[in-house]
C-alpha cells in the first residue's frame, strides 16, 4: 500500500471529524488544518528516480488524499491534473476515501463514463445518520468499485439494505484513536460483520480504537496496539 497526498488540509464535516487525526497532528506543529494547499508530493504518482523508474512501483494500491478529502471544493482547480496521472498509471490501483460523495459529479473527469477500472471510491459513514445520507447517493453513482468504511465507528449501524444492491465490494470498520477517542463497541463490529457475511461481502476490522468496549468491559488500548488487536480478533471475511 502507498499513500499519495497531493494536497493537505480539510474542513470538519460531520460527527466523525470531531477528533480528526490530521487536525491533531497539525496542532503539534501549530499548523492551520483549515488551509488547503498543494504539497511537495503533488506529482508523486508520476515522479521518477534517477534510473527512470517510478517512485510508486507498479502493482501498488495507492490511497489518495489521506490528509484531506479528494472531493473538497478548494481542490477543484487541481483535481484534473491528478486524474490525468491516474489515467497514465494504469499499472496502479487508486483508492479514494470521501465524506463528500455528494460532490462526485462535480469532481470527475470528462471521460469517466461508468468509472475507471483502476479506481475504488470508499464512502465513509460513522453513524446511521451519515450512512442513510451518503449511501443512497453512492449507489446511484457510476463507479466500478464501491466500498464502505465505518471509521470512526460511533454506534451500531445497519447497512443491510445497501448491501442488497450487490454493488458494495467491501466494508471496513475501525474505532477512533487519540486521547479523546470515543468508544467503539465490539458488538457493533460483529453486527456489521454478520451483515457482510449474509451477503458475502468482504469485511475488514481495521483497528480497535483507543477506547474499546467488549463484553461490557472498557479497554484502553495504546495506538501501537490498536491494529494488532484487531488482527488478533481474526474476524475478517474474504470472498
Amino acid at each position: 500500500m502507498a499513500v499519495w497526498n497531493p494536497w493537505h488540509g480539510c474542513h470538519k464535516k460531520s460527527a466523525g471529524c470531531l477528533n480528526c487525526y490530521m487536525f491533531r497532528r497539525d496542532s503539534l506543529y501549530d499548523k492551520n488544518s483549515e488551509i488547503i494547499k498543494k504539497t511537495k508530493d503533488f506529482d508523486l504518482g508520476i515522479k521518477k528516480r534517477r534510473d527512470g523508474s517510478y517512485f510508486i512501483e507498479s502493482g501498488e494500491n495507492v490511497y489518495i488524499c489521506m490528509t484531506s478529502d479528494f472531493f473538497i471544493e478548494e481542490a477543484d482547480q487541481w483535481r484534473n491534473q491528478i486524474w490525468e496521472i491516474v489515467r497514465i498509471r494504469q499499472d496502479l490501483h487508486f483508492t479514494i476515501i470521501t465524506k463528500r460523495i455528494e460532490r462526485f459529479h462535480d469532481c470527475i473527469p470528462k471521460d469517466w463514463c461508468d468509472g475507471y477500472d483502476n479506481v475504488t471510491i470508499i464512502c465513509t459513514c460513522e453513524n446511521q445518520a451519515t450512512t442513510d445520507e451518503r449511501l443512497p447517493i453512492l449507489l446511484e453513482l457510476p463507479i466500478k468499485h464501491k466500498e464502505i468504511i465505518h471509521e470512526p465507528m460511533l454506534e451500531n449501524i445497519n447497512i443491510e439494505k445497501y448491501l442488497q444492491s450487490n454493488q458494495i465490494k467491501g466494508v471496513t470498520c475501525g474505532g477512533e484513536s487519540g486521547s479523546n477517542a470515543r468508544e467503539c463497541h465490539y458488538e457493533w463490529i460483529l453486527n456489521t460483520r454478520e451483515q457482510c457475511r449474509i451477503y458475502q461481502i468482504p469485511f475488514y476490522f481495521k483497528q480497535t480504537g483507543a477506547n474499546f468496549v467488549k463484553d461490557g468491559k472498557k479497554y484502553t488500548i495504546p495506538r501501537t496496539e490498536q491494529m494488532r488487536q484487531a488482527r488478533k480478533a481474526n474476524i475478517n471475511l474474504n470472498y
